[in-house]
């Protein structure tokens, strides 16, 4: 095996042989070292409300141009985009998608305009695996006066981040819970990471969480409260307590993908966690119901 291939994008710091793929789907080892698979690869594509991203407090009553493309380096049981995030059928979508190159994605951007297009949302699948599309995008982006826009998991390093600082307007970014459990036994994922990312983003560019309540697992006031209690105690990069103001989106969890043994989550549930969030946000919506 050769230790040259490494990738350094998120916790999981996979190792593979020479053209072999990692945990994600979307990178692959190459001349000794990790690179993306899935670099312009478009398997979804859309013009969308900036609502349904889901922003509220970003250039309301606007439509963007949403793209997506294929892998995930989480397994979220419940995943609403299977077929290109982490299912059979998303890994081998790197053969049958379609290839756009930043500046073909811009110029239709750009053509979108007369419709009211402010710019381009990375999403669908999870963008970060393959930040190295959204900075060059996101670049050519802002010589045309447009908006670059990003819904991720959070979970990845804070060299990844740094590569979209200044480049990337607005993210909204899952908060899936607040239990290490619940991140490493059911998403396969790393809480720590995810909060680290949202802790440096916020000082980047306009920041909204969304969590979606899953009954059963993360749908207690407990966790909710301090869930909310952590993010009310983000700060920019003086010191400054900044949390209080940033959105918060709580949504409703309906059965899927490989989670259709749980019931649909209570609606009375979530609006009660919205109130208790609300002991420490300015700014809590509620989705899905």
């Amino acid at each position: 095996m050769n230790m040259n291939n490494r990738c350094s994008v998120c916790f999981r710091k996979c190792v593979v042989q020479e053209g072999k793929k990692g945990f994600c789907g979307a990178r692959i080892g190459r001349d000794g070292r990790m690179v993306s698979l899935n670099y312009g690869r478009i398997s979804s594509i859309a013009l969308d409300p900036i609502e349904k991203k889901p922003f509220r407090h970003f250039m309301p009553g606007s439509v963007i141009l949403s793209v997506g493309s294929f892998g995930c380096n989480l397994r979220c049981p419940f995943c609403q985009n299977s077929s290109i995030s982490w299912s059979e059928e998303a890994m081998n979508l790197a053969a049958v998608s379609r290839y756009m190159s930043p500046e073909e994605l811009v110029s239709l951007a750009v053509d979108l305009e007369s419709r009211g297009n402010i710019g381009v949302a990375f999403t669908y699948n999870e963008p970060v695996i393959g930040y190295e599309y959204v900075r060059d995008a996101s670049r050519l982006l802002h010589q045309h006066g447009l908006r670059s826009v990003m819904v991720t998991n959070g979970t990845a390093s804070l060299s990844v981040l740094a590569e979209l600082d200044g480049l990337v307007d607005a993210m909204n970014i899952d908060l899936k819970g607040f239990t290490d459990r619940y991140y490493r036994k059911v998403l396969k994922g790393d809480l720590e990471m995810c909060r680290n990312f949202i802790s440096e983003a916020v000082r980047m560019c306009h920041v909204e969480l969304t969590t979606l309540i899953v009954t059963g697992e993360n749908d207690s006031e407990e966790e909710i409260r301090k869930l909310s209690q952590w993010i009310a105690g983000l700060t920019d990069e003086t010191g400054r307590i900044i949390g209080t103001g940033v959105p918060l989106h709580l949504t409703r969890f309906f059965p899927s993908f490989r989670m259709k043994d749980r019931e649909a989550s209570d609606v009375r549930n979530i609006y009660h966690l919205a109130d208790v969030a609300r002991e420490y946000l300015e700014f809590v919506y509620t989705g899905n119901c």
